[in-house]
């Protein structure tokens, strides 16, 4: 017999989560929006109010601080994420890189600890210009020079930049190894030679900002190293895995909720020819494929949540996920465009806004076409057995 109940436990905390986000950040979304950024002072406001509430740093061990959450329930805060903005979800819950937790000794008490409390921000640096879904692409290199490391290379794309106190920074600490050469390191804003550059506007999840890394020749003692030399790309994919079920998978499915929600809403109050749109058979046949798609990417996401949880390694089915996930919003969102109309084009509705963040959702953390070909080449190679 498969229990699919949500234990109570979880069901009290996605009910404060639901509270907090309709009382703490939905009155901020419009000024988020139109500004492009998180005032500093709201952003330490909605952050205590989380700790307070233990909504905080929810999915990091609790033996550093974190909540100590599974992975299926991450999956499902992550589905309540998607009723508001990412940029205060990030301040108000935090965005801790899961390599943190591969900090050793001083480390821990410089960026691992206070990250969990929220005393600082800590980003992830990978993408580069030449290196996106090839992770293991990237120029950025790191010369062994006595006990210190000289970087020198650029990123870019990189969320939180400007408001990072800190960086992960992946760079190549030996060519010949390919990605078993690649290292990761710790590194301060403010360290000679390092600029953080111009902010990249995007088309989509205003006020996420990601901005351009410049290094030149950095100076970095061993120390800074994370992790063994050369496992900086196995500490990247060794947690990725749980951003594309949480970030991306319950993400795209709490966002899709809410445009579903929406939806049906217009379809009962928006009267065409003397009737709600909703008795017309098309607009039902656009909601009921709506839900069908909704309910079918849900359980994906919490099946490969649950193998997660059970210590299983679903890499196939998180890439089915993120590319099913990701897909699955951007049709939700269409359909609910069209069911909205020109109100739907209209940039004064939250739809348009809603749009335009569900695009990037097929690209971020391994473009559509990229999991395609994982899932295919590990059907071919494994068969049935890779489901």
């Amino acid at each position: 017999m498969i229990d699919f109940s949500i234990p109570s436990e979880t069901q009290m905390l996605l009910e404060s989560l639901r509270r907090f986000i309709k009382e703490e950040l939905a009155p901020h979304e419009a000024e988020v929006e139109e500004v492009q950024y998180v005032r500093p002072e709201l952003a330490r406001e909605l952050r205590d109010k989380a700790k307070n509430l233990g909504l905080f740093a929810m999915g990091m061990p609790a033996e550093v601080g974190g909540g100590g959450l599974s992975a299926v329930d991450m999956c499902l805060c992550e589905e309540e994420f998607g009723f508001t903005k990412d940029a205060l979800v990030r301040r108000a819950f935090g965005a801790i890189p899961g390599s943190l937790e591969n900090c050793v000794g001083d480390q821990r008490e410089k960026y691992l600890l206070p990250a969990v409390r929220g005393d600082i921000n800590v980003a992830l640096g990978m993408t580069e210009p030449n290196a996106g879904s090839d992770a293991a692409g990237i120029k950025t290199t790191a010369r062994r020079d006595g006990d210190d490391f000289i970087i020198n290379g650029s990123k870019h794309f990189i969320s939180d930049a400007d408001v990072a106190d800190a960086f992960i920074v992946t760079a190549v600490t030996d060519p010949s190894k390919g990605g078993k050469g690649i290292s990761a390191f710790l590194i301060d804003k403010g360290t000679p030679g390092f600029t953080v550059g111009r902010i990249q506007y995007m088309m989509g999840l205003r006020a996420t900002n990601h901005a351009e890394l410049v290094f030149e020749n950095v100076r970095l003692p061993k120390s800074q190293m994370l992790g063994p030399e050369g496992s900086g790309l196995f500490q990247a994919l060794s947690t990725i895995n749980k951003v594309r079920l949480g970030m991306v998978g319950g993400r795209s499915v709490g966002m899709a909720r809410k445009l579903l929600q929406m939806s049906i809403d217009y379809a009962n109050e928006r009267k065409q020819f003397g009737q709600p749109i909703g008795q017309f058979q098309m607009v039902q046949a656009m909601l009921a494929d709506m839900a069908t798609e909704i309910f079918a990417a849900r359980m994906m996401v919490l099946n490969a949540a649950w193998e997660t949880d059970q210590g299983f390694d679903p890499r196939e089915k998180v890439s089915m996920v993120k590319y099913y996930a990701s897909e699955m919003l951007g049709r939700v969102a269409d359909k609910a465009v069209q069911i909205f109309g020109g109100m739907g084009y209209c940039r004064e509705m939250p739809l348009e806004q809603l749009y335009r963040d569900a695009r990037v959702y097929r690209i971020f953390d391994g473009a559509s076409d990229i999991h395609r070909v994982v899932i295919a080449r590990s059907l071919l190679k494994n068969g049935r057995q890779a489901l």
